[in-house]
């Protein structure tokens, strides 16, 4: 069975109103939903009824791919500034005129980049963000890149447990 986008992991598998052990079951990469109990998947199930009613079933998974520590830092960083910008104080800056380059006030000079070079970039102008971007995408690929072969047969991956 098919799970589509990728699977994170699968919280339940429920046949007929019956949850399955997950010992009985385990996903393949591309979301290849496999039983390990040498039972099958059933055919048909009545679309009708309720989640749990015999007749049914139900696969409940979470979508997504796992993050590292520097990932949760840099969404962590870009949502707190996101946040500071949208309240009533603007406390961050993100209401402050991007037109802005050079501020000279009493005796001090500031010279912020240009922001349309920073975003034209790809970047943010937030550190965090700014080095994991370059860390997991350096050639700025706005898709991943692929490799078709007839002749290459790839082998089974198992994804989860």
């Amino acid at each position: 069975m098919y799970l589509p986008g990728p699977v994170f992991d699968v919280v339940q598998v429920d046949i007929d109103g019956q949850v399955l052990e997950p010992s009985s079951y385990r996903v393949d990469a591309p979301g290849r939903l496999v039983r390990t109990d040498g039972e099958c998947w059933p055919e048909c199930q009545r679309m009708a009824a309720a989640p749990g009613e015999p007749g049914t079933f139900t696969v409940t998974y979470r979508w997504g791919l796992p993050v590292d520590a520097t990932a949760v830092a840099a969404v962590s960083e870009l949502t707190c500034h996101l946040l500071k910008g949208c309240g009533g104080s603007g406390s961050c800056g993100c209401r402050a005129n991007r037109g802005i380059t050079r501020l000279t006030r009493q005796g001090v000079e500031m010279e912020m980049p240009d922001p349309t070079l920073i975003y034209s970039a790809g970047r943010t102008g937030l550190p965090l963000v700014d080095l994991w971007l370059s860390t997991v995408n350096p050639y700025r690929l706005t898709s991943p890149s692929r490799v078709y072969s007839p002749d290459l047969r790839y082998p089974r991956v198992q994804q989860w447990p």
